[in-house]
């Protein structure tokens, strides 16, 4: 029995029993606890004892001397270790379920969206035109805000260094306020000339400051210091001149001085003389025999700057094509006022077609400088029925015409586009990226032209162009007298023949009244056509 009482109250031996067992035990008859003396190792258990029960007297007192008696306290221990056990076990069990729910509470709910930095774009040019407002609304791939600051480059100064690139610090009036602010652009547009003759607008330190600070433009800061010298843009031009031929790229005659004493004569009278970096028909003069030039000579070594001249060419009208990414236009200003400058007093401005001849001209000017992704080529057209190409303009090029605001959505997508391509390493191609756009004057139902007419043909005499249907009749021209529809083949291809004003006058209005299916289209295209018919008169 002691043996028994021995086992049984050793702990490692309950360990090892089987689940269950000892509760089977337990639904016996309990044994008698012991004495207080009985188990001195255990006195959480004696403690725990109900106090009803009498302490158990030992049997004889060789058995309290050969071992302890024994206390069910090693029972209880290990009951309770395990059903710890199992609580614990149970709590974990439900605290793995618990996070797993807020993991899968947390995958459903949507992400919250990211707050990034807005990219800031710096647009030089004057307060004409609001570009913030043109920008409204803008992201770069949909993740980036676009923070538009406008400013003159006479408002603007900067600091440049290695590591940090390029500061801006912004002094402007706006609504009669001072304005100063200070940030790090990360795309320029520039939109105005960096360098003038005028005193104090010579910006091509600003120029220089933003190639030192790395900071992306358009155009890209490598052209706009390059056309800061108008002669030197010219040389340029001289190369394709020679690469192309005087046919594909007629371009005007030009001497250059360095300097007032070579400008002893020139061959041929008149000429226009232009003075150092001349443009906007500033510093322009029409000289029309060689003491006119001596005295124009004494106004160069004045200014101290160098000139040009080039043989007068008594034109008919001018002639601009403008390339905005891949959009091109073309637009043809003819004087009223009679001044020679077509630029100065009345003139009347149409938009013509663009033909193969004139895309030639302006792409291979916008591959000058690495690219230009904005530019125009002025030219003017001669009484003697030859082209004459005069200058190239970069992005600081002036907006004509009807397309006023859809030529600052073309420059906004470019400029958008661009920043993705520079800034994220995205490229977007422009929905004109797969073929390029060319806005036209829309063709009359009665002015049906062959598409056989040469390019040169097109572009010399009056120009008689191909209209396409995505332009107002407000903007469609064709002078002089319209074809009837049924003329076709070969006949179409034929000039009419020459009359005098009051008979071409006379024919176009009726000619245009039986070309046209509406009497809409016949009032447009007659109100087209006198429009022409005067500016001829006046032009002649």
């Amino acid at each position: 029995m002691n043996y028994l009482r021995r086992r049984l109250s050793d702990s490692s031996f309950v360990a090892n029993l089987p689940n269950g067992y000892m509760m089977d035990l337990q639904s016996g008859p309990r044994p008698t606890p012991p004495s207080s003396t009985s188990n001195p190792a255990s006195p959480a258990t004696e403690r725990r004892t109900p106090p009803s029960l009498p302490p158990q007297v030992p049997a004889s007192g060789s058995a309290l001397g050969s071992s302890p008696a024994p206390t069910p306290g090693g029972f209880l221990s290990s009951f309770s270790s395990v059903v710890k056990t199992a609580q614990l076990a149970q709590n974990a069990a439900a605290a793995a379920k618990a996070s797993a729910a807020v993991a899968e509470a947390a995958a459903a709910a949507p992400a919250k969206p990211v707050i990034r930095k807005p990219k800031i774009l710096l647009v030089i040019d004057d307060l004409h035109t609001d570009w913030a407002k043109c920008f409204r609304g803008k992201k770069l791939n949909g993740e980036y805000d676009i923070r538009v600051e406008q400013a003159e480059f006479s408002e603007i100064n900067l600091a440049s260094y290695m590591n940090t690139g390029c500061m801006i610090d912004m002094q402007a009036i706006r609504g009669g306020t001072k304005v100063v602010r200070s940030f790090k652009p990360d795309f320029v547009l520039i939109r105005q000339h960096a360098y003038s003759m005028t005193p104090g607008e010579d910006f091509r330190s600003l120029v220089i400051g933003l190639q030192y600070g790395g900071v992306a433009s358009i155009n890209s800061l490598l052209s706009i210091y390059n056309f800061c010298s108008k002669p030197w843009v010219f040389s340029h031009m001289i190369k394709l001149y020679h690469s192309l031929g005087p046919e594909k790229f007629p371009l005007n005659e030009q001497t250059f001085y360095p300097n007032h004493t070579q400008m002893v004569t020139t061959p041929t009278f008149p000429v226009v003389v232009k003075m150092g970096h001349a443009h906007a028909g500033i510093g322009k003069i029409k000289v029309e025999n060689e003491l006119d030039f001596q005295d124009i000579t004494s106004v160069v070594a004045l200014a101290r700057t160098y000139a040009t001249s080039e043989p007068y060419v008594l034109s008919k009208y001018d002639i601009r094509i403008q390339k905005i990414g891949n959009n091109y236009k073309a637009y043809m200003r003819t004087s009223i006022s009679g001044n020679w400058k077509a630029n100065t007093g009345s003139a009347m401005l149409e938009q013509i077609a663009m033909t193969d001849r004139y895309r030639l001209w302006v792409d291979s000017c916008a591959e000058m400088f690495g690219g230009l992704d904005i530019c125009a080529v002025k030219a003017v057209h001669g009484k003697d029925g030859n082209d004459y190409i005069i200058e190239v303009m970069d992005s600081s090029m002036p907006l004509i015409g009807e397309h006023v605001e859809e030529d600052r959505q073309l420059i906004t997508d470019l400029v958008i586009n661009k920043m993705c391509r520079v800034l994220l390493g995205i490229n977007t191609p422009q929905p004109s990226a797969v073929k390029p756009q060319t806005t036209q004057p829309r063709r009359a139902q009665g002015g049906h032209r062959s598409g056989s007419d040469s390019p040169s043909q097109s572009a010399q005499g009056s120009p008689q162009r191909a209209r396409s249907a995505n332009t107002s009749p407000s903007q469609a021209f064709q002078p002089g007298p319209i074809p009837p529809p049924a003329a076709t083949g070969t006949g179409s291809q034929k000039q009419p023949p020459q009359l005098n004003k009051s008979q071409s006058l006379t024919n176009t209005f009726t000619e245009t009244l039986k070309g046209n299916a509406t009497d809409d289209e016949a009032k447009a295209e007659t109100i087209r056509s006198l429009r022409q018919s005067f500016a001829s008169l006046f032009s002649d």
